[in-house]
């Protein structure tokens, strides 16, 4: 008895040859609809980011003196980030969402802990 091919398709598998799609994976269908992340999700997520991006640029502009300040505004962006993710439902998150809500929301406030100690214990020179 000779081998059967390899189609690529698990034993069992039955083609329908493209002719059907499942539910709500069309173009423009509900699922897609849904999908599309909000106006919200975007208010939030680009507040986040101009905060980071603020504490960056403060950091950058001033040196060794705006070392603490900006790290500490970096640390309160990386806590709006993680408050934003608890608070917001899974639809509104956004961008922020990348895991689920108690991992997404552990891992940024660690990450926001963290630069907070640094801010804090931080010895700048005069």
């Amino acid at each position: 008895m000779a081998p059967a091919p390899d189609t690529g398709r698990t034993p069992g598998h039955a083609s329908t040859g493209g002719a059907r799609r499942r539910a709500g994976h069309g173009r423009g269908g509900a699922a897609a609809r849904e999908s599309r992340p909000s106006r919200v999700s975007w208010a939030v997520y680009l507040v986040v980011l101009a905060l980071c991006l603020g504490g960056l640029a403060w950091t950058w502009q001033s040196g060794t003196g705006g070392l603490k300040r900006g790290t500490l505004a970096v640390a309160g962006a990386t806590f709006v980030a993680a408050l934003a993710r608890l608070v917001l439902p899974e639809s509104r998150a956004g961008m922020l969402a990348s895991r689920k809500r108690f991992t997404d929301v552990v891992t940024l406030a660690a990450l926001g802990a963290g630069l907070l100690a640094a801010g804090l214990l931080l010895r700048v020179p005069s």
